[in-house]
């Protein structure tokens, strides 16, 4: 098995480091920091010097690319679904998650977004669940799927730590990670109806403490998982099985994309970090390895935003 070793990139000690994703046409970098409620932004031509952010009042949990629009991305937040300014702090949401009686029962303030991302339609699907930082982790987690018509819809119920999402490259499967479950599951995708159905396990971590985190696909169909409390990101292949394994340096890396051939790594401040003090010197930061191979091209949401 093929083994790489990943370098620190950027020094940063983010609290939630999440949600990586390449601007390709400008060759940006763009990330999450949830706990500290920000976005960063890095031009890679110029390099970690040219690292900025701008810092919200809710947490942010995963962006993407609007179609047509240059200067605002789509948002899962604290609170639902929004639009964010790429040069300001500046958002609002276009899609609360939660009815009145939900919220009456404290789901704003007891959840948040997690992850997600935009299928071949142009459709959003994104997850909430109770945040770790404010309560406890219980089976009450969400997949949304937000449409190109507006309408929004619950996909999938009683998750704990719902997280990746991707298509393969024939659009025919669906992966969704539950990091709670320590399980990465395929469905059967319709792409003209966006329904899922068919679920199995289709990757799943053994080891105690570790479970799969966010994920990038390659232009081969191979995903890229971040294992979470293992301190590696393994490639797996379109039948499950690991077929190389990158080394972090810290013990809970949790997303990662791919830039040209390079692959960009985020990873959490260590939670026990008086148990692995060895993690501490880059826990928060972005890591990243040559891996000799392009990325699948992400696709942009075509759902409607209302005012420009």
């Amino acid at each position: 098995m093929k083994t790489i070793t990943a370098e620190p990139y950027l020094d940063i000690h983010c609290g939630l480091g999440e949600g990586p994703f390449w601007e390709e046409n400008k060759n940006v970098l763009r990330f999450v920091d949830i706990m500290n409620k920000s976005i960063w932004y890095v031009d890679l031509t110029v390099g970690p010097a040219s690292a900025r952010h701008h810092e919200y009042e809710y947490s942010i949990g995963v962006t993407c690319d609007l179609e047509g629009v240059e200067d605002k991305i789509l948002f899962g937040g604290k609170h639902g679904v929004g639009v964010a300014e790429k040069h300001s702090s500046k958002y609002r949401y276009i899609q609360r998650f939660w009815t009145p009686e939900e919220v009456e029962k404290g789901n704003e303030e007891r959840m948040r977004a997690n992850d997600g991302a935009i299928d071949s339609q142009g459709r959003f699907w994104v997850s909430a669940f109770n945040d770790p930082s404010i309560t406890k982790l219980e089976p009450v987690g969400v997949l949304f799927r937000l449409d190109t018509d507006g309408s929004f819809h619950r996909m999938v119920e009683g998750l704990t730590i719902p997280n990746g999402t991707s298509w393969s490259l024939d659009d025919k499967t669906m992966y969704f990670t539950d990091s709670g479950a320590q399980t990465i599951y395929a469905y059967d995708f319709d792409a003209a109806t966006g329904n899922i159905s068919n679920k199995r396990v289709f990757f799943r971590v053994e080891e105690e403490g570790c479970a799969p985190d966010g994920h990038a696909m390659d232009v081969e169909g191979n995903i890229w998982v971040a294992i979470w409390g293992g301190w590696k990101v393994v490639r797996v292949n379109p039948e499950g099985k690991v077929t190389a394994e990158i080394k972090v340096p810290t013990r809970c890396p949790t997303c990662a994309v791919i830039a040209g051939e390079d692959i960009y790594i985020t990873s959490e401040a260590d939670p026990e970090v008086d148990k692995y003090p060895e993690s501490k010197r880059y826990s928060g930061g972005v890591f990243k390895a040559y891996i000799g191979i392009p990325g699948k091209r992400p696709n942009k949401a075509r759902v409607p935003i209302g005012r420009k």
